[in-house]
This record gives structure tokens, sequence and C-alpha cells, in this order.
């Protein structure tokens, strides 16, 4: 865990994402980037300088084939309370409005169910498994296809909700994010939702890894990159 650790305590005190007292909840869908999240936040808080909370907080989307349980016995196994939204997203989304591009209200739907679910616990922070490869598919995405230039911050406060949504694992790989899983053996749920890995995001990760071949450390220079605001040069500048 030392390659997941490290980066993340770095990125913690670089971007000033945990405060004493602060009462957190890490969004776990299951997947591998925020049950290792979770993991991570638990080993963090045995040495952290700043005392916090921890609790799961999930979301149920109405899937068929979702297993809670599971996620729910991970997060006992390790002494981290577990708290579990059931909702009806799946049938607004897929059976009544049958939407052709379910991603993007999926998301806002799910967004706004766990901002509710940590409101109603007292929790300030809500932390996010997104990690460095997240943030550049991210850069790309809003290149390409909305004309911007934006990517994953690691700290959003959110007025309306008075929640600040932190990203711990910016600084971590998709890989070493792999490799620890697998030695730590982290169970992974598997996502039942249909549009799963058929999107323009898993597209860009695509090509991005395309990128990554052809050009020696790429990977590292676009995220020294994303961090260097004084080297920042555009049109309006």
């Amino acid at each position: 865990m030392k390659k997941i650790l490290g980066p993340m305590r770095k990125a913690i005190e670089d971007f000033n994402l945990i405060d004493d007292g602060d009462k957190i909840g890490v969004g776990v869908s299951g997947g591998k980037d925020s049950m290792l999240l979770l993991y991570a936040l638990k080993l963090y808080q045995r040495f952290s300088p700043e005392k916090f909370e921890l609790e799961a907080f999930t979301v149920d989307l109405g899937f068929e084939g979702f297993e809670t349980k599971a996620i729910e016995s991970y997060c006992e196994s390790i002494g981290v309370p577990f708290n579990l939204k059931k909702t009806n997203i799946k049938n607004i989304v897929f059976d009544t409005r049958k939407e052709k591009n379910p991603c993007s209200l999926c998301a806002n739907m799910r967004r706004g169910a766990i901002h509710n679910s940590l409101k109603d616990r007292g929790f300030n922070k809500l932390a996010l498994g997104h990690h460095g490869d997240d943030a550049i598919d991210t850069f790309f995405l809003s290149l390409l296809y909305e004309g911007r230039i934006n990517t994953l911050p690691p700290l959003t406060y959110l007025d309306r909700k008075k929640i600040y949504i932190i990203r711990p694992l910016l600084y971590v790989s998709e890989q070493d994010i792999k490799n620890s899983i697998e030695k730590n053996n982290i169970p992974i749920v598997n996502n039942p939702c249909p549009a799963d890995k058929k999107t323009k995001r898993e597209d860009m990760n695509k090509l991005v890894h395309k990128i990554y071949k052809e050009v020696p450390d790429a990977r590292n220079r676009i995220l020294t990159a994303l961090n260097n605001e004084k080297g920042l040069r555009l049109w309006f500048s």
C-alpha cells in the first residue's frame, strides 16, 4: 500500500483535503477505486495528524444483481460504518424516460442522493475515488468535446449543500490501484448498469493509453501540467 498511501498523503497535504474534526463519507460504488479509497483512508486514519470520522455511503440505483451485502460485509471487516441509500434511479432513467444517453442524468441523480445522505448524517466532506488517470481522461474529454480546459479538482465546495468534495487519490495511478486491490484481497462488486464500459469516457481512456504508448512519460507530464498554474499560457493570459 506504499504506492497508495504515500501519494494520497501528499495530495491531502498539498490541497488541504482533511481538517481536524472532519466527518468524511466515502462514496462507495463497489468498484475498485472507491473500495481501495475506503481501505486507504481507514489506514490513513490511524496515523493522520488530523482526527476525523469515516463512514461509507452507497447509493443503490435499483439494478438487479447489485450486491450491497458484499460492500457492507467488507466495511464491517475493516471497522467502517456502512450507510445504504436505496433509490429508483434506474427506473426513472432507463424505464420511464428511456434516456439514449443515460449517464449524465444518472450521475446527477446519484450525486443528489449521496449528498442528501451525508447531510442527514451530519457529514461535511465526501471523498471520491477518482485517480490521476481519471483526471487526465476528464481533461481530454473537456478539451475535445466541450472546447474548454477543465479537469477534476482535488477540492470542491458545494455551497448549496454545505459539503466539500475531496479526491485524495489524484496522485495515484489506476495501475497501482489494480495492484493494491489484488495484493490486499479487496472485494469488488460488479456494475450491473447496461451503459458500463460503453461511454465516451471509456473511449477517451483508450485514446489516452495510445498516447502513453507513443510518448514516453506522457502520463506524468500531463499530470504535472494540470498542476502547473504558472505554466499556463493561453490567448487571454
